[in-house]
């Protein structure tokens, strides 16, 4: 099947004005009569429902955090991306859309890129607006700083913590619509299955964490905003609680899954230290503004940073990648990291690690400067390593990160499953095969704030409210599954951890499914992934019942779903016969080891249909057409 993003058509800088002009909308009276499930409250989420509750609908928001503040959009970092143009040093939206598009290695649809450069200003004004407390210049101005790929400084942020104050100003929006009745927040939730009436997403299931009741909602559209699935390598950056069951329920129901293949690592994380580690911890893109990344030209060399002369230090970034240097993007700066630790200079145990140094803008701008801008994040990362970054150079290294690859969308935003809306990381549409730092906060507040409030009137208009409630046989059916699926779980009584399947499954999924895929190692895991899932259903121990709070019974339906997915990501990166972006295959790159991509048979997005258990996914395809940027070699030298 070819499929069809139902992008306008039209001058691209239009396509997004003439489309609203072209959906239908629903008056106020009739706002309140329509019903609408909202599933994670991040940044995508939170806005969304906070935006709908404002316009009147009634919405039922979703989290299986304790509150909405605790979402995974707080641990974003170093900044928001907009098109404001304040340095004066030539941005623009187009060059805000040309940088993603060719950020993601062309490998995004066009007119959903220039519609989030377009929004990206709105996004800045609403937030200000909300008292955001972003930094400011001398002269009280908004002030910005640079990120990789680009070569402007379009970055607005708030110390380290942008992502966390972008959240606390969506949950100020959202917690007034609490107060007015239009919004009903469920805590402690987790959604376990979508509810389909004809064919229509209607509802959800959900367990409640803490007592175990397992019980379903319904509604006259669900949107989907439950973040990435990174967490298939074990150790990422991501919360520990993240993870792809709820698009993957929705998948096994039928909603298309695009680009799985399509992981960022990002090049600037706290090294792995050993196996007692769950999880790994991010140090912003932002840092490479100031700190230099440099290893010792001499393999093995055991000496302290400050012992290592200039003229003894490779800052390989700089050497290749002239033009943009440190800021050279993330898919680039990690496989760069990768490289010179494999040839045997990397630093620090297992010599898994590069310097990200500081010394020399320290020298330029003194101490104080660099603590003004950074100091959160040198205090976390003393707090984790026990080193003073202001003295000697923190030691990085790339760690999965992000996910590009997400359910399949149309320009509305809306899954081949009618009533089914998904937005920021749970979707594809916007990052292509690598997404640029500071562009993921300014996907989820678009799609959220100005983008699905529009196109989900549009389907609800031509829709009649409360077509199906929770006595209907389909949520009946739901309630029914997932009940024996949690008891089969609990049932199989084996001797091993939910946390030592995830180790090894994160295990072949980074050996072979990492930084460097091949045809060799993708089959391996392709073998090695169902392999292990049968022990899985055969020997996983999950102490307690689901009658009650029980983590690992959590944790157990979260790993088996990974346990699944892990072999569609491995399929995809099998089949997608070229290096574009974060997807690298070894096979197809150039004479001085860049991507090499393929435009002639792999320019289109690749969407898997599940066909059931046990069964290969049917393939289709969206194809990509650039009609305002001309493909070329990707090139930061």
């Amino acid at each position: 099947m070819i499929l069809d993003g139902k992008c306008p058509t039209g001058p691209l800088a239009n396509k997004w004005d003439k489309h609203r002009q072209d959906l239908k909308l629903v008056n106020p009276a009739n706002k309140r009569k329509y019903r609408v499930i909202v599933v994670g409250t991040g940044l995508a989420g939170a806005s969304a429902a906070a935006t709908l509750g404002e316009l009147g609908y009634r919405v039922d928001a979703f989290c299986y955090q304790d509150s909405p503040r605790r979402a995974h959009s707080i641990a974003a970092q170093g900044g928001i991306n907009a098109a404001k143009n304040y340095q004066n040093d030539g941005d623009s939206i187009f060059r805000l859309f040309f940088d993603t598009i060719k950020g993601g290695d062309f490998r995004a649809r066009e007119a959903n890129v220039y519609r989030l450069a377009q929004i990206s200003n709105a996004i800045i004004d609403q937030c200000v607006a909300q008292g955001v407390p972003f930094a400011r210049d001398y002269a009280g101005y908004l002030e910005n700083r640079s990120f990789g790929g680009a070569q402007v400084s379009r970055t607005f942020f708030a110390r380290g913590q942008t992502g966390q104050q972008l959240l606390l100003g969506a949950y100020q929006a959202l917690s007034r619509q609490v107060a007015a009745g239009t919004v009903r927040i469920f805590p402690r939730t987790e959604m376990l299955d979508l509810v389909l009436v004809d064919g229509q997403a209607k509802g959800i299931t959900v367990r409640d964490l803490v007592s175990g009741e397992i019980r379903c909602h319904a509604a006259d559209a669900v949107i989907l905003a439950t973040g990435g699935y990174v967490n298939v390598f074990n150790l990422s950056t991501n919360a520990m609680g993240c993870s792809v069951t709820a698009t993957w329920r929705a998948y096994k129901k039928g909603a298309f899954f695009a680009n799985p293949c399509f992981t960022q690592i990002h090049p600037t994380c706290i090294p792995v230290t050993g196996d007692h580690q769950s999880k790994l911890t991010l140090m912003s893109e932002s840092l490479r503004n100031d700190g230099r990344i440099w290893v010792p030209k001499k393999a093995g060399d055991e000496r302290q940073p400050r012992d290592i002369p200039e003229s003894e230090r490779d800052y390989y970034l700089e050497r290749k990648y002239p033009s943009f240097g440190n800021l050279a993007p993330r898919d680039i700066a990690s496989r760069a990291a990768k490289e010179v630790c494999d040839a045997g200079f990397g630093v620090g145990p297992g010599r898994r690690g590069v310097y990200l140094d500081f010394g020399d803008a320290i020298a330029r701008l003194d101490e104080d400067t660099i603590r003004a801008r950074y100091g959160n994040l040198f205090d976390m990362y003393e707090r984790i390593t026990d080193e003073n970054a202001y003295q000697q150079p923190m030691r990085i290294y790339p760690a999965p990160h992000y996910s590009m690859g997400g359910l399949w969308v149309d320009y509305n935003l809306q899954s081949n499953i009618e009533g089914l809306f998904v937005l920021g990381e749970a979707n594809f549409s916007d990052h292509g095969a690598n997404r640029l730092g500071a562009s993921a906060l300014m996907q989820g507040l678009a799609d959220g704030y100005f983008i699905v409030p529009y196109t989900i009137a549009d389907y609800l208009a031509r829709t009649d409210p409360n077509q199906a409630d929770t006595s209907h046989k389909a949520f009946r059916q739901s309630h029914e599954e997932t009940t024996q699926l949690t008891e089969k779980l609990l049932a199989i009584g084996g001797s091993r951890t939910v946390g030592a399947f995830h180790r090894e499954l994160g295990h072949i999924m980074w050996e072979n499914v990492g930084m460097a895929r091949s045809a060799a190692s993708l089959k391996d895991a392709l073998q090695a992934i169902p392999e292990l899932r049968e022990e899985f259903w055969q020997d996983v121990r999950i102490p307690g019942s689901g009658q009650q709070l029980n983590q690992e019974l959590e944790k157990a339906g979260r790993v088996a779903d990974f346990l699944e997915f892990g072999e569609l990501l491995a399929r995809d990166a099998l089949h997608r016969e070229e290096s574009c972006g974060g997807h690298f295959r070894v096979e197809h790159q150039t004479s001085d080891g860049e991507a090499l991509r393929n435009d002639t048979d792999f320019a289109y997005v690749a969407a898997w249909q599940y066909q059931g258990e046990g069964r290969i996914p049917e393939l289709h395809k969206e194809t990509l057409t650039f009609e305002n940027v001309e493909l070329a070699v990707r090139s930061y030298k």
